[in-house]
């Protein structure tokens, strides 16, 4: 072997050893770059050289510098962290959400007590001013309370679609810096080498992306990486990102929908749920689930209890006159509402009004018209859709205590309206009453028992059930059955002129005046034992500062099941476990995905990371392999100055 042969194999050494230590530097200067993976030399023998004594090794080539990179982990590190972002996003919102829900003192339920409790002191003292100005108090409380909480939904809302329209721009932004690195690093490769560089911070970029939407991957043949979204939306195609927007919701212009624009095309909107994981998907589930329910359970609140106490105010009498007027209102409460679709061609008006306050639902409802027949569904429930025809909803139709009605126009096919029967009663909600004059405490109808009654009979208690302009004087007159000897009694409504028929007298069941039409004006429950011709007179009341009938049936509402079959603190309680329940359920699924995330990030740390005692391993490694290059650089100098010495001998 000659002397020039050797000096190729100690250049050559140098230089291998050379890229090592200079590829080891850079990963230990890295160490903390989040996203670099870790690079490595990769070297092969330069052959051998054949002589007439065999083939001696002509060293080593530098062929490329590689990185480490696991497809496999990348794309679960990308998977799992969409599912965290998710559950993250959403929990956040939730906890935001759950405050509006306040507890003890602060809740809702616990303010609408208080009011209905101040009506016992008003039932105590009728003609009592002070004690009238304490139930305004209370009802500004409650009507203050509900509007704070409708507010603050909203304001959430608000926040909401502003985080999306942020993402949104955020991921078109990556997007855009994936379709730059793919351009680059397939120009890259085309020199037969990776662009590691390049490649991590594409895989970065992505990874961010995976945080605010799900994607999936697909490599092409050039290098270039493509990202598509649920349902193969391509996000990047090469070098050509496509543009998601924030579409405005086809009902409702403050709920934000997803859109995407390919090629500079129009915007179209995706379809609900087709994006299923990151914190975008977490977002949308938030406001169109969670969001939307919270609004619909403090609203069927808010008109329940509202309507119930209006309903009540109405049966009684007030002190604005010495004999008294039905009560007027003692709250607003936000109308209904029904919301076209952007989409709707034809001219069709619904008109939405309830009908009964109390079996109104913490729902929405869909109505969509096919071009023969109108289809209501019940949104987030498994209830049968109902169909009408138009003429039946021209008529009117009544649902779960709303009246829906085709109040003029014509739809054509595919028109949608969304109806919201209680979502803004809570916004809407404040206080109509400001005289407490106003205070319709008396009955407008008082009984008493007859002077001349020999019996034991008393009366347990008189509810007015329907509003009577001019209460009749009523006499009940009890007697007996000739033939089998048990009570009975009959009803005047001309102050005892006539009677009507005999009816039965059942222990435990009201005594009922109707109307000409059928309709309850008041019941009336019995106590005691009535002989033959007792009576009991049911009169106009004549001074309503000194009856406290309907205080008395204001206190009762505490008890009653006006919400929807529910007392108000049941219902309430109900809500707040409801959101209670999805809260740490939220919670719990953020801690699982957010450990999994973890974990799968770990592993790919650990197969890609720089370990900086194995760097420094191998930095002692090349460095004394660098050095043995120099001494056989040396070796060889001093073999060719002896060459040299001896020709010149």
């Amino acid at each position: 072997m000659s002397a020039s042969a050797l000096f190729s194999l100690g250049t050559r050494a140098m230089t291998a050893s050379y890229a090592a230590l200079q590829t080891t530097g850079n990963n230990i200067a890295n160490a903390s770059t989040r996203g670099y993976s870790r690079q490595q030399v990769a070297l092969e023998t330069a052959g051998g050289q054949f002589s007439g004594n065999g083939f001696f090794g002509s060293g080593v080539n530098v062929t490329t510098v590689s990185r480490s990179h696991n497809e496999f982990l990348t794309r679960e590190v990308a998977l799992t962290r969409s599912l965290a972002e998710a559950d993250g996003s959403r929990l956040s919102q939730l906890q935001l959400l759950e405050q509006v829900f306040g507890t003890g003192a602060a809740g809702l339920g616990y303010l609408s007590g208080e009011l209905l409790n101040a009506f016992a002191d008003v039932a105590s003292r009728p003609g009592d001013t002070a004690a009238r100005q304490v139930v305004l108090a209370r009802a500004q409380d409650v009507a203050s309370a509900f509007q704070a909480a409708g507010d603050q939904i909203e304001r959430l809302q608000t926040g909401v679609a502003q985080d999306l329209r942020t993402s949104i721009a955020t991921v078109n932004a990556l997007a855009q810096t994936v379709a730059d690195l793919n351009r680059q690093i397939a120009a890259a490769k085309a020199s037969g080498h990776e662009p590691n560089d390049l490649l991590d911070q594409r895989d970065s970029a992505v990874a961010e992306i995976s945080g605010y939407l799900q994607v999936t991957t697909l490599e092409a043949d050039d290098g270039s990486l493509s990202l598509f979204i649920g349902g193969g939306q391509n996000l990047v195609l090469g070098s050509i990102a496509s543009k998601l927007a924030p579409v405005t919701d086809p009902f409702d212009p403050a709920r934000v929908r997803l859109g995407m624009s390919n090629g500079g095309g129009p915007v179209r909107a995706l379809p609900d749920g087709l994006v299923s994981a990151g914190s975008i998907a977490g977002l949308l589930r938030f406001q169109d689930v969670d969001l939307r329910d919270a609004r619909n359970a403090i609203g069927q609140l808010a008109a329940a209890v509202g309507g119930a106490i209006n309903a009540q105010q109405h049966l009684g009498l007030d002190l604005s006159t010495a004999t008294g007027r039905p009560g007027a209102d003692l709250f607003v409460i936000g109308a209904p509402r029904v919301l076209n679709a952007s989409t709707n061609a034809g001219t069709a008006s619904i008109s939405l009004v309830t009908s009964d306050a109390g079996q109104l639902l913490a729902s929405e409802y869909e109505l969509r018209f096919d071009g023969a027949n109108y289809t209501l569904n019940r949104l987030g429930s498994s209830d049968a859709a109902q169909t009408f025809s138009p003429a039946a909803l021209a008529a009117g139709v009544d649902v779960d205590g709303m009246t829906l009605r085709l109040a003029s126009g014509t739809a054509s096919a595919g028109d949608r309206f969304l109806l919201q029967p209680v979502a803004a009663a809570a916004s809407g909600m404040a206080r109509a009453l400001d005289d407490p004059r106003g205070i319709a405490a008396a009955s407008p109808v008082t009984a008493t028992l007859a002077g001349a009654n020999t019996g034991t009979l008393s009366i347990a208690s008189l509810q007015v059930r329907a509003t009577m302009a001019a209460p009749d004087n009523v006499v009940v007159r009890f007697d007996e059955d000739a033939s089998t000897g048990e009570p009975t009694y009959q009803i005047s409504t001309d102050g005892g002129s006539s009677f009507g028929a005999a009816q039965a007298l059942v222990a435990g069941e009201a005594i009922t005046l109707t109307d000409s039409g059928g309709k309850v004006l008041w019941e009336m429950s019995i106590a005691g034992t009535p002989a033959v011709g007792d009576e009991i007179h049911v009169d106009p009341t004549l001074l309503p500062g000194a009856n406290n009938g309907n205080a008395l049936a204001m206190v009762a509402q505490r008890d009653a099941a006006v919400v929807g079959g529910e007392t108000i603190t049941d219902a309430w309680a109900g809500a707040l476990a409801e959101i209670g329940v999805r809260v740490q359920s939220a919670q719990g699924a953020a801690e699982l995905s957010a450990s999994v995330a973890s974990e799968a990030e770990a592993r790919n740390t650990a197969a890609s990371g720089v370990n900086l005692d194995e760097e420094a391993a191998r930095l002692i490694q090349y460095q004394q392999s660098y050095q043995a290059a120099a001494q056989m650089l040396q070796v060889a100098q001093a073999v060719f100055d002896s060459l040299l010495q001896a020709t010149n001998a």
